[in-house]
Formats: C-alpha cells, structure tokens, sequence
C-alpha cells in the first residue's frame, strides 16, 4: 500500500498544511484588525475606553464623557454649608459667637480710608455687581450661549429670595446703627453671585485672547472679598454677616457651576 505524505509546512508558516483557526479563539500574539495577522477575537468590538468617542477638552485633547471635576464639589460645599448652618445658628440664639464676632468688629469699624472702604463696599450694590452680570450674559448670548444666561439670572434672583427671608428671621442688629435685619451681608452676597456668575459665563464660551482662563475667577475672588472687607470696615456689617455670605456664595453659584462644566468650552486665550 502506497504512503501519502503529507505536505510540510514551510518556514513562514503559509504551506497548504497549516491549520486553520477556530473561529471565537482568542490569540495572545496576533496582530490584530489592523495589522497582517489574525484577528483579535475582540476586534469587531469597541474599546474599553474609545479615544474616538471621548469629548475633546478644552485644548482639543481627548476628554472624557461627561466631563469629570478637578475634585468632587461635596468637599468643597459641605464644610461651607456647615459653617453657613453654624453661624446661623449662633445668630438665631445669640450665641458666644456672636458675643466673640462683635468685639472683634469694634476693632475693625472705621479702620482705613473712609472713601476707599466706602468703594469697596459699593462693589456689592446692585447698580455696580448687576451690570457687569448683565453685560457677562450678554457676551454669553452673543457667543451662542443659550441656556446658561437664563441659569445665571435664576441663581442670581436666588439671592434675595434666600437672604431677605433669612435677615427677617433673625433680626441682627446692625454696628453703629439702631436697624436690624443685617445677617446675612446682602450685598456681600450679590458680589459673590453676580461676579462668580460671570466669571462662570466667560469660562463656558470662546473668549478673547487677551482674557485668560485664571483670570475671571481671581478677578470674582478679589472684588468678593474686597466688597466684604470694605463692608466691616466702614462699619456697615459684622465680620460674621460677610463670612456667612461668603459661605453662601458658592453654595448658590454650584448648579450654574454644574450646568457650565456640562457645557463644552471652547476658549480662544488658553
């Protein structure tokens, strides 16, 4: 009886003797779809984590969906919204804080120029702190903004909806003045949302070269806290008024915060 052999395989291993693949086995070594060997078995698949289908950031590099913060809100707004609950409580009671925050402010009243505190303290007045809310809304429109001027108009009519209420309750007399109804600082608080808000607005939208990102929220930082400084010297708030609205500002501001990071920014200055 006449032997058939069998044909080798040659040294690259494409002789008519190689065996053919399992169909769905898994090989450690191919190359993959893209390349000359065989086929991952997860290759008609989509990656674990696709380059393609992320949310370019900002700079144009690859993002992810939806956008992550740089740290979780919680860390930021819980201790703040637990300082805002203390000092109110003190207030209401007319605890050893209070006694503690009006000596500390009778040390401070009065202190400094009269016509720079009095600047300082005007940067919280509606005819100075709206404007530039209005005009930062009115950029936003124009660049193609929609929903976020309408956000930042509602958190800014937040504001007296929430402090109006909370100085009738609690009925703080004012320094250097028989008046109540002085916690929390009113226009410490305006200044905080109508420049936070703004500096929010120009984050979310193309912006010109010369405004750089750091810029909007150092400049919100700076005339907040300007605006609540002046106030306590020139003797119209107690230091304990300005630091609850302090509290408050970025408590109102987190939901526009929120909405801005949802939104995809694309800046001109970076």
């Amino acid at each position: 009886m006449r032997e058939t052999h069998r044909p080798r395989e040659t040294a690259g291993g494409s002789g008519p003797g190689r065996s053919p693949h399992r169909p769905g086995r898994a090989f450690g070594h191919g190359t993959g779809a893209s390349g000359s060997g065989t086929s991952h078995r997860s290759d008609g698949r989509p990656p674990h984590t696709p380059r393609g289908a992320r949310r370019p950031g900002p700079a144009g590099h690859p993002g992810t969906t939806p956008p992550v913060p740089g740290w979780p809100a919680s860390l930021v707004l819980g201790p703040l919204v637990a300082l805002f609950a203390l000092i109110t409580w003190q207030v209401a009671a007319d605890g050893p804080l209070v006694r503690l925050d009006e000596r500390v402010g009778e040390h401070l009243f009065e202190r400094g120029p009269a016509p720079l505190t009095q600047l300082l303290s005007d940067l919280g007045g509606v005819p100075v702190a709206l404007p530039v809310l209005v005009c930062a809304m009115a950029y936003a429109l124009w660049r193609g903004a929609r929903r976020l001027p309408v956000y930042a108009a509602l958190t800014m009519a937040a504001v007296p909806a929430l402090v109006i209420p909370l100085k009738v309750a609690t009925a703080r007399q004012g320094p250097l003045t028989e008046a109540v109804n002085y916690y929390p600082s009113g226009h410490t608080a305006t200044a905080a949302v109508a420049y936070g808000a703004s500096a929010l607005l120009l984050l979310a939208v193309p912006r010109p070269a010369w405004l750089r990102a750091w810029l909007t929220p150092v400049a919100a930082v700076l005339l907040t806290a300007a605006t609540g400084v002046g106030l306590v010297l020139h003797g119209y708030h107690w230091p304990l008024d300005v630091l609850a609205s302090w509290c408050l500002g970025p408590v109102l501001l987190a939901p526009l915060w929120w909405a801005c990071r949802r939104s995809s920014p694309v800046a001109a200055g970076r």
